[in-house]
Order: structure tokens, then sequence, then C-alpha cells
């Protein structure tokens, strides 16, 4: 067993036990690279049990997380088909550890993507439909505490993931940065975020995922769901909770714990 391969048995064990885990990567010589190492061998391995990649999402994308988690650029995890969740299917409180619910603006891609070079344009120009999502992040390190390398490792806190009913032409939208978010907890308004929260603009996010990609010799594929970043801080939910966000053009989504 490798030096990796531990890790991602620990992480692993770590969703599947709902399990909290101290941070490893700097104690233990994990490097970022290593840490994406470790990421596409747990999806790897859960591709292997059945499961399948249905994109992609960026975490860490505004500077205020960042300020927030000491670290400086994004991270970029995987999507699984068995972590996506209908509009207001219920999230169970049984499968997670202490899970938060942030709003995101989500891309389905139309055609693939290759870095390096790729701009907001060639994103917008290549997406099929954007629309809204809610993602549920839960983060196997205790507190939300860790480094850029351990949330990395850790798939970018990935737990489930909801996109709303409503598809529009990204042509149809005169400037992703300006749609507004509103974000409801328990039917009381906690947040307000337009689309320029996620690095100025979100198709500005999804390029940078396509040409981390290009480094790393993949694409960003065709039909691929891209969740583009939170744009406000996540709220925590609990059984009996309810999370909603209302977005101009791109209508609501919400989900429900029990």
């Amino acid at each position: 067993m490798s030096h990796l391969d531990q890790w991602v048995d620990v992480l692993m064990g770590a969703v599947d036990e709902r399990r909290e885990l101290q941070p490893f990567a700097a104690a233990n010589g994990v490097s970022v690279e290593d840490a994406y190492a470790v990421q596409d061998a747990v999806v790897a391995r859960r591709v292997a049990g059945g499961d399948r990649v249905v994109g992609a999402k960026l975490g860490l994308t505004s500077k205020a997380k960042q300020l927030a988690m000491n670290v400086d650029v994004p991270g970029f995890g995987q999507l699984l088909a068995s972590t996506q969740l209908a509009n207001e299917e219920p999230l169970r409180m049984a499968e997670l550890i202490h899970p938060r619910v942030e709003p995101e603006i989500v891309f389905v891609m139309g055609h693939s993507l290759a870095g390096p070079g790729v701009t907001a344009r060639e994103v917008i120009e290549a997406t099929q439909a954007v629309g809204c999502g809610l993602e549920v992040i839960d983060s196997r390190f205790a507190a939300f505490t860790f480094t850029l390398a351990d949330v990395v490792a850790d798939n970018t806190s990935a737990a489930r993931f909801v996109v709303g009913p409503t598809w529009v032409d990204p042509h149809d939208v005169p400037d992703l940065a300006l749609v507004g978010c509103l974000l409801e907890a328990n039917g009381q308004g906690v947040a307000t975020a337009a689309g320029a929260a996620v690095l100025g603009h979100p198709a500005e996010s999804v390029a940078l995922l396509a040409n981390w990609l290009g480094t790393q010799g993949r694409v960003l594929e065709a039909g691929w769901l891209v969740l583009s970043g939170g744009l406000t801080n996540a709220v925590p939910i609990a059984a009996g909770g309810h999370v909603s966000a209302t977005f101009g053009r791109l209508g609501r989504v919400g989900i429900r714990a029990i």
C-alpha cells in the first residue's frame, strides 16, 4: 500500500461510517498534487462499485471563503450520480455528518471544452443550458477545518446536490454575473448574492475548471453538470429543516432534511 492509498481508505471509511477526521495532509506530507490523486482514486473506487461521474464542481471560489479557510485558490471536485437528488427530494441526515447547503449557478455542457486558454465567452458558447442548484457539502473533517490539500482529497466536501427544474439558454440571460439569489432557511431569508460572487462571473469559474483539467490531460465533458461555486456562505441544515434558493431568471430550488 502506498502512502496515498491509506488516505483513500481513510476518506472512504469516513464517508461510509459518518466519522469525522482530523486534517492529515500537512502532518503526513500530502501535497495538493497528491490530494488530487487521492480524490481520483476515491472516485475510481466508487465508479468500480457501480457509480458514475456526471459532472464537476468548484469549491472555495469566493474570496470570503478562501480567507475563512486560509486558502488562496479554488478546489476542483467530481460529481457522482449517487449524490444527485431531485428538487425537494428529502435529504437523509442519517447518511451525513454535519451538512451545510449553499446555492449555485449550474451549467449543462453542450459540448466538451479542453484547456488551456478557455475563456468565459467560450464557456457560454459551449453551454447547453444554465439553471440553479443547491450543493450539500459535508466535510469529513471536524468543524470544517482543513487545508487545501485536505479538502481536495475529500473531493471538496462533496456530499449531495440538487438542481432546479428551470433551464435557460445562457444567451437569453444578459449577464450571469448580475443574476441575483435569495437563500432561505426554514422560510427566513439568510443571505443574498449575485453571480459575480463567483470569481466575478460564474462562466469564469467554469473556464478555470476547464483550464485546470487541461493541465491534467482531461476535458470538461459534453453532458456534464458543472456546479460553478457557492454564491453565499453555506448554511447548516438539520432534520426537519428546509433550505431553498430563488434566482433571477433561473427559478427556485429546494431541499428538506429528514
